[in-house]
């Protein structure tokens, strides 16, 4: 049995936040030695929604996983998860948390059944319990007639999905995906997306780092966009779009020299600085609001530049990403240095 949940609240600032339950972070920072690798992270996560947290590698998504899951210490502030402070009491956080790393971490030696029980009996469950509780994931991950294969024959897919339901055999309250849907064919990705949507209308809380932002945006109630280790966006996807600009034009031109000069021509139209995808030779900029198309070809056309293509769409979390992270990227630092 679950203890009860210590139900109280953290005065943050002049801002009185529930840490009862869901995931809370205030200030949250980790240094390794003159380098911070996240910094003032704070978080307010509601029980039963999904937290996406995205950034480039190296943003600091890892490390803050990490802290939370009680795997590392922060440098600076506090963290509760389920209602528990990750430093004063991480085995009363590990009871109450499943974690589905970015490689897996099922034993391929084994079977589909015997990983599930033998994480079962690390849970402390009798052993007809555990092989109740398997028979029950296996079932829940569409894995009932391979439980008995060796898992190094499974493909990518099903291992993700054992993977998954090893982190629930303990029943969390908080889970924490990191990059869950990596290597996955689009039909595994969005059979995956189908049992995290209901696992959280189950009430479980979800806490997701991804580089797929299709998947942040079709997922997540609430997102957190990190770059070098600080936080520089925050808000539902809607949100985050419309702070950008909502209407978006695609120039694709024929050279790279062209680039700078369709952004030139875009300049009068555009609510705000273009950017650049070089390996597909495509412009994008914001549309001021009353924008015609016919005028942005014009301008075009007046630069002397003959488009390859030209797109009017809808904003993405891809802009969102691209506009509020910066493009200097690092090696991701965070899997490199070890306490």
């Amino acid at each position: 049995m679950y203890e009860q949940h210590e139900m109280h609240s953290e005065r943050h600032g002049n801002v009185l936040v529930d840490t009862s339950c869901g995931v809370v972070a205030q200030g949250l920072g980790k240094r390794f030695g003159d380098l911070w690798a996240l910094r003032d992270l704070d978080l307010d996560v509601a029980p039963g929604t999904v937290l996406g947290l995205l950034g480039h590698n190296g943003a600091g998504k890892t490390t803050a996983i990490r802290i939370l899951t009680t795997l590392s210490q922060p440098t600076e502030g506090r963290a509760f998860v389920a209602g528990h402070d990750v430093v004063e009491r991480p085995t009363a956080v590990r009871s109450r948390i499943g974690v589905a790393a970015q490689q897996a971490t099922v034993d391929g030696l084994l079977s589909a059944r015997m990983n599930l029980e033998m994480v079962a009996r690390l849970h402390r469950l009798s052993k007809a319990d555990a092989s109740t509780k398997a028979d029950e994931l296996l079932e829940r991950l569409d894995l009932t007639d391979a439980g008995n294969k060796l898992v190094k024959t499974f493909s990518g897919g099903m291992r993700r999905r054992l993977d998954l339901a090893a982190s629930l055999v303990g029943n969390p309250e908080v889970l924490f995906l990191d990059e869950p849907t990596t290597g996955l064919d689009p039909r595994s990705r969005g059979d995956l997306w189908q049992m995290l949507r209901e696992l959280v209308n189950e009430g479980t809380t979800v806490i997701l780092t991804t580089q797929y932002l299709e998947e942040a945006d079709r997922l997540a109630d609430d997102i957190v966009v990190l770059d070098h280790g600080r936080t520089v966006a925050h808000g539902t996807p809607d949100d985050l779009k419309s702070k950008i600009g909502n209407e978006r034009v695609d120039i694709k031109v024929s050279a790279a020299s062209e680039m700078v000069l369709a952004a030139v021509a875009l300049a009068p139209f555009a609510d705000n600085d273009p950017t650049f995808d070089e390996d597909i030779l495509t412009v994008t900029a914001p549309l001021k609001e009353g924008t015609r198309i016919i005028d942005v070809v014009r301008a075009l056309d007046e630069a002397g530049i003959d488009a390859v293509d030209l797109n009017r769409r809808q904003a993405t979390l891809d802009d969102v990403f691209l506009t509020l992270t910066s493009g200097t990227h690092r090696a991701d630092r965070n899997d490199e240095v070890s306490e």
